[in-house]
This record gives C-alpha cells, structure tokens and sequence, in this order.
C-alpha cells in the first residue's frame, strides 16, 4: 500500500480510478479541532481493508507517473465506491463522476474524513506547490526566476514559476545548473521547456 488510492497488485503499481486519497503528510483539522495526519490514517484504514486480499483490476488508462489508473473490485465490490461510500477516499470530479453520488451521502452521514476539517487533496497539493513555488522564487537572483536543471540523464531542462516541478527543483551552480532571466534566454543556452 502506497497511500489511500495507490497500491501494488503483483509487480504493477495501481492507481484508483475516479478516486482521490489525502497526500501521506497531510493533515486535517483546524478551526479549533485538532490537527492530526489524516493521510496516514487513510492509508492505515484501507490496508486493513484490503492488505492480503485479491483484488481483480481492469487498467483504464496509465498516468503520468506510469502507474496503471484501474478500476478494482475485491470480492465483486467496486474498491473505489466502497472507499468513497465510507468517507475514506473523494470523488476525483476532474476525471470521473462516478463516484459522486457516493461522496455525497457520505458527506450527508458525516463518516470517515467527512466528519473531519479537510482540505480536498488536489487543493492540498496545489497549496503546496504554491508555497513551494514562493520559497523558490526567493532564491532565485533578482529578475532571473528561470531555473536552468540538468536531468539525471543529462539533459537540459529549465522550470518556469508555477510550472509543477518548479519549487521542488534545485539549482547546483557547481554541476552546470543556473538560472535564467527568460525562456529565450534558456533556450538560446540549449535548455528546453519542462513539460508540466
């Protein structure tokens, strides 16, 4: 089990369908309630749910990541719906309405992360990448925001503001790595755009 809706079924890693689980650091609470890491608990729940069990998957597509997006059942009942129907999982509404409906009577009963202070995980991710993004752009000299990165494999790679990899990616003046005052000027250097 990687986390709420991602897990590995033999040697393939699946990633849940029409469904999003809070990040593994992500807490909830707030407001005058008790903060307390909401992630982890999912992840706990849904192994003891279903660590050991057989689950019978269909791969509906493979995400960025490389991971097969299946929709999985163990023992003829759909994990996705069970999971959003007990408040342990969302709707991932950006990708599939099929859970919906599930989401909202659960939300209606106030079970699981629905009787919580939550902050649904795409905008906790979003979040996230914001504040990273700002920690970044502090860094960077003034006027030149571009970062100039060099791959694993070799190849030149340069992160504008607000692109996702932005605030993670660090620059290493002392392997190559520099910034950057446009995306001409990267481009001119042999850097390429990143994709995302």
């Amino acid at each position: 089990m990687i986390d709420g809706d991602t897990f590995d079924v033999g040697d393939v890693r699946v990633r849940l369908f029409g469904v999003d689980a809070p990040e593994q650091g992500q807490t909830c609470g707030g407001d005058g309630t008790p903060q307390w890491n909401c992630g982890a608990w999912v992840t706990d729940e849904v192994r003891a749910r279903y660590d050991g069990h057989r689950a019978r998957c269909e791969r509906l597509d493979t995400d960025r990541y490389g991971r097969a997006v299946a929709r999985c059942s163990v023992d003829g009942k759909d994990m996705g719906r069970t999971l959003v129907s007990e408040g342990l999982l969302f709707a991932y509404r950006d990708y599939s309405m099929d859970y919906d409906l599930d989401e909202k009577r659960a939300a209606v009963r106030g079970v699981g992360l629905h009787g919580a202070q939550v902050q649904r995980p795409a905008a906790y991710r979003a979040e996230t990448r914001r504040a990273a993004n700002a920690a970044a752009l502090e860094e960077a000299p003034e006027g030149c925001v571009i970062k100039g990165n060099i791959s694993s494999k070799g190849a030149r790679i340069y992160h504008s503001p607000g692109q996702q990899h932005y605030g993670p990616t660090r620059i290493d003046e002392s392997e190559g790595e520099r910034w950057f005052c446009s995306a001409a000027e990267a481009e001119a250097a042999g850097w390429r755009p990143a994709r995302r």
